[in-house]
């Protein structure tokens, strides 16, 4: 698969997909880790004398008060910081103004197109690959990088649109998470996978997958109930995915030797920060009782199970992470793990996002950026963002 070192340059206008997709509340971004993973891409094509257009989602655009709600202007202010130069904005998504801009656009410069999915407000045509909308803005170009790994899952208007009709490759954050997540092709032994969040549903493809080419599977988060629901026992109020019982028995009962289950829970009548809680063993959780991060029984088992690990990636969180009792599962195995001689990868947004705050993103081997990509590669599907570069002659 071509890379952006493989094209030159100099003098071209190089379309790159990012992902500026970064939390905003009344206009300031409160993280800008997905904009400063961008950077390396963006200054290598200035460095090479490309006139740079840039493209990314913020957010879905279901209405116009979504359009006001998700504009990408926070996202040039910040990039304008970061890059140390002005960055032009174009507050159309195609026509005559955004095609004057590009036209102007000289060597070394920066223009930012505001979010793609202002297009969806228009029958999806962002969302649904529309054919004139992705001609539209190859038209701009004559280079196109993807280095949105965020979105290497979809079918998009801005990724597998354009790179259908333009020359194509990856960019450095794309080509970091492919080398990151290649290490799971053939990994280290022992592998050890930690699976947390709410539901099954979203993990059936990824555990199916994992399951034989694992050596542990440890089990924690919301999911986890819906485990023990069919193992037997009563969990209160706790997350039940009641649609997914029989794939959680059928599971249990053929690699019973690989899962590991929580065996004690902290226990509250509500997911509050101020309420009471306690630790319950599994089989004593009361009707009211809601289970809402795993107990000091499981973390130390949860470790006897990582020690020797050469291998492991860890989805989703083990608790509810957001609010402070809550957290201490997750909190105590990032800090374990991150003292292990073993590659460690954190893939899917929730986990990274609670390294990210719990101090622990750069005390592992990688953190992906990807969400639904990463969770779609560990099930060991081509994402179509990357299948339709990586088909280029």
């Amino acid at each position: 698969m071509k890379t952006v070192r493989d094209f030159e340059l100099n003098g071209k206008k190089v379309i790159i997909r990012c992902d500026f997709n970064v939390p905003i509340k009344d206009g300031k971004i409160l993280d800008d880790t997905r904009i400063k993973a961008s950077l390396k891409t963006i200054r290598y094509c200035l460095d090479h004398h490309a006139k740079v257009i840039l493209l990314s989602h913020l957010g879905r655009i279901k209405t116009e008060e979504d359009r006001s709600k998700n504009t990408l202007l926070p996202v040039k202010d910040r990039l304008e910081v970061l890059l140390g130069q002005p960055v032009f904005f174009s507050p159309e998504t195609r026509g005559a103004s955004l095609e004057q801009l590009v036209q102007n656009l000289k060597e070394q410069e920066v223009l930012l197109v505001e979010n793609t999915r202002y297009e969806d407000l228009d029958g999806k045509k962002e969302s649904s690959n529309d054919a004139s909308l992705a001609s539209s803005w190859a038209s701009l170009g004559d280079i196109f990088i993807n280095d949105a790994f965020g979105t290497a899952h979809r079918a998009h208007a801005s990724n597998v649109g354009i790179a259908s009709l333009l020359p194509s490759g990856i960019g450095f954050l794309i080509e970091e998470e492919l080398k990151a997540l290649s290490m799971l092709d053939d990994p280290k032994h022992p592998y050890v996978v930690i699976m947390g969040g709410a539901k099954v549903q979203d993990k059936i493809g990824v555990i199916e997958n994992l399951i034989t080419k694992a050596d542990k599977i440890l089990l924690g988060g919301g999911m986890a109930f819906t485990f023990l629901k069919a193992q037997g026992y009563q969990i209160g109020t706790s997350l039940l995915d009641e649609e997914n019982l029989t794939f959680c028995s059928e599971i249990l009962k053929d690699y019973s030797d690989k899962i590991i289950l929580p065996q004690d829970v902290k226990v509250s009548l509500a997911p509050q920060e101020d309420a009471s809680y306690h630790i319950a063993q599994i089989k004593e959780i009361k009707n009211d009782e809601m289970g809402l991060d795993i107990g000091p029984e499981t973390i130390q088992e949860f470790k006897n199970n990582l020690k020797d690990a050469k291998t492991i990636v860890w989805n989703g969180p083990l608790g509810y992470y957001e609010l402070a009792p809550y957290r201490e599962g997750t909190k105590e195995l990032l800090d374990y793990i991150s003292k292990l001689d073993a590659n460690t990868i954190l893939g899917g947004g929730d986990i990274v996002a609670a390294a990210t705050e719990l101090g622990y993103k750069d005390k592992v081997t990688h953190c992906s950026t990807g969400g639904g990509a990463t969770l779609e590669y560990l099930e060991g599907k081509d994402l179509p963002g990357l299948k339709v570069i990586r088909e280029q002659p």
